[in-house]
């Protein structure tokens, strides 16, 4: 007969992992893809990439003049390791155990359901962590994480940062006009064009009270008043600035119960098409070292996150434990723009 040692495995949990739709999409997913590699430690070159400069006459049968990789940078970091664990806790191990005993297949399925969901808190708990440092990140410009006695820094030197001229929950700003001077001067700097934006619903909101903006759209649209909706305005910040805005109000929760929003309020990020980086994976020491050892059972989920399960034996239990050693990086971070509508 079946115990729960046989049906709470790793790969079991991963395979539960993968069948479910996620309820909340995570924005800078796409911006960030994933990658995984070896080892811990992450390096990437990053630079502006700048207009061309052209190419230095030559004479014939002249040695060629070596060209000066100027205004590039290599970033190094050590990328941090998290990790949790969980046990089944005896109420629930009880019931399964009954469960089993009867052999029906419908009732133990439920129960296991319920054990996975627990489980999946860790791995839900990983991709939150990700999200956050890609967030904190493309918003501030750097990472910042002081967590159960570990303190984690690093700068990616973004240097396009701005106060709007006005803030912008100030009816009479002129957001247009920081959205085009944030475009001109990435354009002059990197050759980019700033194509989207990403921010907060509040800030977005005061988009759509502003007076300069209102009134522009009303006169080309009669019959309208009021509160600008969000489709005429994001066809108005496009047709005028060739920015699209994406809203980002996902929320985090911190350990000690506190909740944080991904996109910080008063922040709009500017950013061109494509990928801005990735988000890098390096190798657990659950993966490298007891993957195939037999001492416990390990299977990878995410392209790298790491769910172990292993048997107590006092008290008789089953750990569940998942790990990732992750850190985005940012090569393209001198073509993003950062300004404090706020200030």
């Amino acid at each position: 007969m079946s115990t729960i040692f046989d049906l709470v495995k790793a790969e079991f949990i991963a395979s539960y992992w993968t069948t479910l739709e996620h309820e909340e999409t995570y924005l800078t997913q796409e911006l960030f893809p994933d990658v995984k590699q070896l080892g811990l430690d992450l390096k990437w070159i990053k630079g502006a990439k700048g207009r061309p400069i052209v190419l230095k006459m030559s004479a014939f049968d002249a040695t060629a003049i070596p060209r000066p990789r100027i205004g590039f940078a290599t970033m190094f970091m050590q990328m941090p390791l998290m990790k949790e664990s969980m046990y089944i806790d005896e109420e629930l191990r009880q019931q399964l155990n009954i469960m089993l005993q009867t052999k029906n297949e419908e009732l133990i399925q439920n129960v296991m359901t319920r054990v996975f969901d627990d489980e999946i808190q860790l791995l839900r708990g990983a991709r939150a962590r990700r999200e956050m440092m890609r967030s904190m990140m493309l918003s501030t410009g750097a990472i910042s994480i002081v967590d159960n006695g570990q303190e984690f820094l690093f700068d990616y030197g973004v240097t396009h940062k701005a106060d709007a001229d006005t803030p912008w929950e100030n009816p009479a700003a002129d957001p247009i006009k920081d959205i085009i001077d944030a475009k001109d001067k990435i354009s002059e700097d990197t050759g980019e064009a700033l194509t989207r934006a990403m921010c907060d619903r509040r800030t977005f909101r005061n988009l759509q009270n502003n007076t300069r903006i209102s009134q522009t759209i009303f006169a080309f649209n009669p019959g309208i008043s009021g509160i600008v909706s969000e489709e005429l305005l994001r066809r108005y910040i496009q047709s005028e600035t060739g920015i699209s805005i994406e809203i980002n109000e996902n929320h985090y929760v911190e350990q000690n119960g506190t909740t944080h929003r991904y996109m910080p309020q008063d922040t709009f990020v500017m950013f061109p098409s494509g990928a801005l980086g990735n988000t890098h994976f390096g190798t657990t020491p659950a993966e490298s070292d007891l993957m195939g050892s037999g001492a416990a059972n390990v299977s990878i989920v995410d392209t790298g996150v790491a769910i172990t399960t292993a048997t107590k034996v006092d008290p008789v239990n089953i750990e569940t434990i998942v790990s990732q050693i992750c850190l985005p990086s940012f090569e393209r971070a001198e073509s993003v723009f950062i300004l404090d509508t706020g200030n």
